[in-house]
């Protein structure tokens, strides 16, 4: 690397940009994000849609597709100026032009990326930071927005930066809106997560006074408002209907508004709901996804049992479809046909197995294996009565590093095996959690 090299790589390594911000997760993560902000749609209203596009942009890059990352990097820039203000514009782009930059230097374009650079250092120099300690308000919150689509560390983080940007500028009411959705989005028994369930009510609350169109906002809110066990029905009915008549997006409001249908009204009202969505719109995915979730949370809730076999027939047809339009990111879409393969009749029994077989023997990410092998556990336990077999695949979710939610799940399921001493393995499982804790342990050291 030539001096002109190394002095442009170490000024793209201090931008502000989705390439320095630690963004790296696994590839199928990363093709399910792409899904995700592929559903959220170019609804012009969607008051993310630059910084959308500057995340899809990455994500496409990091994937291999540098055309298609130009593009949606060209599509971020109409964005801003279409929804920001004209007199600061400036803050708007330093994130864009930081990605733009990254983006040249890797296609080994020095010319384009150094262009860039200097285009970010004349914004800063035309809007200079508030202070050395802190960012623009505008990268502070495209930060905390890209940061609320990864894992529960960075929705930590994402919370910081969105305080940052509102105590700076309190009026921006998308900010307010997805800083009360990050808090929302916490798990509950996350480590770190100080944030009491009276405190993320009142940030819904507030957030849904204030921007009363986020029909996203209305139904989190709703749906933290079935907890307290107030009927909330009336409330329901008139916010799915204002869902319905807006334009069609994954951030319409309709998912959480489905699981309190499903929580909190009934299951055959939910399916109505997805049905009456899908009618609407009947070639966009992720309501057909919707559509066979709610048959699917209907038939393990066992009502309605003459209708069962009905039900089951429509939910195996739209997962199938399902699987089709997201043909790189439908494990969890199989597992879920899988399961219902299971609870149907003989002959279809056996292509739970055979699903099940053919994930085994094609799956390699360490996350989703994780996920796969707490699945195929459950299989093993509950639908052949295999408890040996279950155990051992508890065990090699348990085993791969960094557990997800479905790796800890399997240590749940190990520990309460254990603790109920009837099993005549507990003696190896009380063993093998030991070993567990203490490797985890060594490992949190080293990182320290």
């Amino acid at each position: 690397m030539n001096p002109a090299q190394t002095a442009l790589k170490t000024k793209l390594e201090k931008l502000e940009c989705h390439f320095t911000w630690g963004l790296e997760v696994s590839r199928y993560q990363l093709l399910i994000l792409r899904d995700h902000l592929e559903d959220i749609g170019s609804d012009q209203s969607f008051p993310w849609l630059g910084q959308m596009y500057n995340l899809w942009a990455y994500i496409h890059h990091t994937l291999g597709s540098t055309d298609a990352a130009l593009q949606c990097l060209s599509k971020a820039e109409e964005a801003f100026y279409l929804n920001s203000p004209s007199d600061k514009m400036g803050p708007w782009l330093l994130v864009h032009y930081g990605n733009l930059a990254w983006v040249h230097y890797h296609l080994d374009n020095q010319a384009e990326s150094q262009r860039c650079v200097t285009k970010v250092e004349g914004l800063l120099r035309d809007y200079p930071l508030p202070s050395q300690e802190e960012l623009h308000p505008e990268v502070c919150a495209e930060k905390a927005w890209t940061l609320m689509k990864f894992d529960q560390d960075k929705r930590q983080k994402a919370i910081d930066y969105f305080q940052m940007a509102i105590r700076m500028e309190p009026e921006r009411k998308e900010w307010q809106s997805s800083h009360a959705l990050a808090l929302d989005s916490i798990d509950p028994f996350h480590p770190d997560n100080q944030q009491k369930e009276s405190e993320v009510l009142k940030e819904l609350r507030l957030a849904k006074e204030h921007d009363p169109d986020n029909l996203y906002v209305a139904s989190i809110y709703l749906l933290r408002l079935g907890r307290t066990g107030q009927d909330r029905s009336e409330e329901a009915q008139q916010l799915a209907q204002h869902i319905l008549k807006k334009p069609v997006s994954c951030y319409s409001g309709l998912r959480p508004l489905l699981q309190f249908y499903r929580r909190y009204l009934s299951h055959n009202e939910a399916i109505d709901l997805a049905a009456e969505a899908l009618k609407r719109h009947p070639n966009v995915r992720y309501l057909k996804k919707h559509l066979a979730n709610s048959y699917k949370w209907k038939i393990y809730s066992k009502e309605d049992s003459l209708r069962r076999q009905s039900m089951r027939d429509r939910a195996i047809s739209l997962y199938i479809d399902v699987i089709s339009l997201y043909p790189e990111t439908s494990l969890k879409v199989k597992l879920e046909l899988a399961s219902i393969y299971a609870e149907s009749d003989i002959g279809r029994r056996e292509l739970a197995k055979q699903i099940y077989e053919e994930l085994l023997a094609s799956e390699q990410d360490p996350h989703n294996l994780q996920l796969l092998y707490f699945n195929y556990a459950s299989y093993l336990h509950f639908h052949i009565q295999d408890r040996n077999a279950s155990i051992d695949f508890h065990m090699k979710a348990a085993k791969i590093p960094n557990p997800n939610k479905y790796g800890k799940k399997s240590i749940g399921v190990l520990r309460r095996i254990e603790e109920r001493g009837r099993n005549q393995r507990c003696a190896e499982i009380c063993e093998f959690l030991k070993n567990h804790s203490s490797h985890r342990m060594n490992n949190s050291k080293e990182e320290n």
